[in-house]
């Protein structure tokens, strides 16, 4: 009996060993949560290798003891903005400021013809005192610099004439002064009118256009006065607006007691610096021959044409595309303030009109309306 006790004691025993080998080989297994369970087990610490796990775990209140990340060293000048704002192309030197636009005339635009010339400048003229200008006849004020010009036409208004200077200039973004006859502006206001529309300066150039030099205005100031003054108005009512207080005497005499006359006027005497005696030529190509051969000796100046003659009128396109080709500039004078007439001269001019009426004072507006179009 005893035998098989002990028998049965082995038996039992080595099952109980199979049992255990088999647990614990499933225990080992892959995915096993038993064997997950059995490697958990406590450990001692060390030391954090990862900088960045430094850094997640270190006091929010002091971001900047974060010693461990890699800063890269700032760039010695800036290259990038804000991704929110588009980044400058990176440039080996800071680039140069565009160059400012050509100075428009005065209410004018900037030269936007592809073949343009555009001015130069504007200079403004103070007439205080009546300066005078012109290096032929006056030393004193040579405002031009080396290859500057300044345009400027005699005996206008003119049918065909003006109109087809005036679209010459405009094609090229230049501008010109033209000294008006006022008898010719009272015949053809509507080209003074156009004149100054585009831009240009108009002066004037005596009431009938009569050499101030010789009698009977030489020994007659008062009527050297009203030959003066009445083209003053004249041309000034023509325009209907202000025009610039520029004289230019006829055949460029200048008698020294007219001059100062003009002086207490405020009125500016021109002469010129290069005169074309376009009157003498009957050729276009020859005007511009005698303004460019004579310019290009000079370097510079005060041009003097006429935009009555027709051979002048045919010649200014070819001659501003000479100039520009040559490398000269445009300069338009303005005045500091537009000239003031004289009542007494005004009605003088009135005067000459032989068709005014008295019934005429309504402005035109007023009087003729369209109707029907």
């Amino acid at each position: 009996m005893r035998i098989v006790v002990v028998v049965f004691a082995a038996f039992l025993t080595l099952g109980l060993a199979a049992f255990g080998v088999v647990a614990a080989q499933r225990a080992n297994a892959p995915g096993s949560h038993i064997a997950m369970a059995a490697k958990v087990e406590p450990v001692s610490p060390r030391p954090v290798e990862n900088p960045v796990s430094q850094i997640a775990q270190a006091p929010v209140a002091e971001p900047a003891q974060a010693p461990a990340i890699p800063q890269a060293p700032a760039p010695a000048a800036p290259i990038r903005v804000a991704q929110n704002t588009p980044a400058p192309a990176p440039v080996a030197a800071p680039a140069s400021p565009p160059a400012p636009a050509p100075a428009p005339a005065k209410g004018g635009p900037a030269c936007d013809k592809p073949d343009g010339m555009g001015l130069a400048r504007v200079v403004e003229i103070d007439t205080t005192g009546g300066p005078a200008f012109g290096t032929e006849h006056f030393k004193q004020y040579d405002f031009l610099r080396d290859h500057e010009v300044v345009l400027t036409f005699d005996d206008g208004p003119w049918p065909d004439n003006t109109p087809a200077v005036i679209k010459a200039l405009t094609d090229m973004c230049v501008k010109a002064t033209f000294f008006e006859i006022g008898e010719h502006a009272t015949w053809r206001p509507d080209i003074s009118k156009m004149v100054a529309a585009a831009g240009m300066t108009v002066g004037s150039h005596t009431w009938s256009h009569k050499d101030l030099a010789k009698n009977p205005y030489a020994k007659d100031l008062e009527k050297a006065k009203d030959e003066i003054e009445m083209g003053v108005s004249a041309v000034h009512m023509a325009v209907d607006g202000p025009i610039a207080p520029f004289f230019r005497f006829p055949d460029l005499q200048q008698p020294a007691d007219l001059l100062t006359y003009l002086g207490t006027r405020n009125i500016a005497t021109f002469s010129t610096d290069l005169d074309t005696f376009d009157f003498k030529l009957r050729k276009p190509e020859d005007v511009v021959k005698s303004a460019m051969t004579k310019l290009n000796k000079n370097g510079k100046g005060i041009i003097l044409m006429h935009d009555f003659q027709h051979a002048t009128a045919e010649a200014i396109p070819e001659l501003l595309r000479q100039l520009k080709a040559g490398g000269y500039k445009v300069v338009h004078m303005v005045p500091k303030a537009p000239v003031t007439t004289l009542a007494k001269y005004d009605d003088m001019v009135k005067a000459k009109d032989k068709f005014s009426s008295t019934n005429n004072t309504r402005p035109e507006s007023s009087v003729v309306k369209t109707i029907s179009e």
